[in-house]
Order: structure tokens, then C-alpha cells, then sequence
């Protein structure tokens, strides 16, 4: 295990797979922090030298928002559009989705399981009718 940027990392994965562990960074940017350090990618973790993953760290520092510090900024910028009450930020108030998607169907994942209504059958209503009755 290589620590890397305070997460541990298995040897045995390749570097350009290794550092999407990273939240904030993709395939894509992982290859062009690569391309950046001039490293190939296709070497696996534990065949990068020290002064290899010294060059990535610093790229990475330098270039790009990871890990804690983009989850912050994500989540000043719902806040900012909650407070200024855009429609984005209502929508994100009320647990649905921001960015246009139907919900009549869909948006299962961000509205939850479904909550049956007024789908009693006969027998439990009619107990729950005696129930009251007797309650009154």
C-alpha cells in the first residue's frame, strides 16, 4: 500500500486507475497529470520511484481541487443557491433534482422508494374503522 495525498492505495492497481480513487479527479485528468509528469501510463503503483509520485503530488497540489476541499466548495455553492433562492437551490432544498430531469417516472434515486397512498385493502380498513369506533 502506497499512501498518496492521505489515501492508502494498493500496489497492484495501474497509476491512470489508481488515481481516480482521488474524488475530484476522472480518467481523463488522470491522464493528463500523467502526461504532466511525464510518466507512462501504464506502470502499476508499486513500480513509480519516489521522485515520480513527488511530481504527481505536486502537480496535483498545484493544479487541482481534490477530495475535502471540492466537497467544500460543492457545498458553499448549494448553500450560496439556497440562500439567494434560485430555482436550482429550492430544488435541492426539496430533495428532487436541480438540473431539469422528469420526475413524474424517474428521480427514483434522489426522491426515494415510493410511498403508496390510499392503497388500504377492505379488511385492514374495516379493522381500522371498529378500532375507532370502539376508541370513541
Amino acid at each position: 500500500m502506497v499512501r498518496l495525498l492521505g489515501l492508502n492505495i494498493p500496489d497492484n492497481l495501474n497509476i491512470k486507475y489508481a488515481l481516480t480513487t482521488f474524488y475530484g479527479i476522472g480518467l481523463s485528468t488522470s491522464i493528463k497529470i500523467l502526461k504532466e509528469c511525464n510518466i507512462s501510463t501504464s506502470k502499476s503503483i508499486k513500480e513509480l520511484s519516489d521522485d515520480e509520485l513527488k511530481r504527481i503530488i505536486s502537480v496535483v497540489d498545484k493544479n487541482y481541487k481534490i477530495e475535502g476541499d471540492l466537497r467544500e466548495i460543492i457545498v458553499e455553492n448549494i448553500k450560496r443557491l439556497k440562500d439567494i433562492n434560485a430555482y436550482r437551490g429550492s430544488r435541492h432544498m426539496k430533495g428532487l433534482p436541480a438540473r431539469g430531469q422528469r420526475t413524474r417516472s424517474n428521480a427514483r434515486t434522489k426522491r426515494g422508494k415510493r410511498k403508496t397512498v390510499g392503497a388500504l385493502k377492505k379488511e385492514v380498513w374495516a379493522q381500522q374503522q371498529q378500532g375507532d369506533k370502539t376508541e370513541s
